[in-house]
């Protein structure tokens, strides 16, 4: 019994067998933000034209177009927040290692104090 919760909850919801949406980051908010802009688009073209097969395609390549900008704009924000992640984690375990020592460069000559000058 344990065996197959554990086995449910790793499994995770494949769209078309491809992708794992709960295990690939911004893939839930990409899918759902395209179906709102395949909406958008289809229903707007729909009230400006009457072409029912031509406002498909319009929703179609709305919820591709929006997927898509969706998908790369929120991996580009996650690698930019994980480098600056790991630019302060490095700072921290800098200032750790060389706090106190003669390569801190907070005891260099010229160097501003913690407070700063008053």
């Amino acid at each position: 019994m344990a065996e197959e919760e554990s086995e449910g909850k790793t499994k995770g919801c494949r769209l078309l067998g491809i992708l794992d949406i709960q295990n690939t980051p911004c893939a839930r908010e990409a899918i759902l933000h395209g179906a709102g802009g395949s909406i958008a688009a289809g229903l707007l073209h729909f009230l400006a034209t009457s072409r029912v097969k031509r406002s498909f395609d319009v929703g179609f390549a709305g919820f591709m177009l929006t997927t898509l900008g969706s998908w790369f704009y929120c991996r580009i924000n996650n690698a930019r927040f994980r480098v600056q992640q790991r630019m302060v984690q490095d700072g921290i375990k800098n200032k750790v290692v060389y706090s106190g020592t003669v390569l801190d460069p907070a005891n260099k000559p010229g160097a501003e104090t913690p407070s700063g000058p008053s």
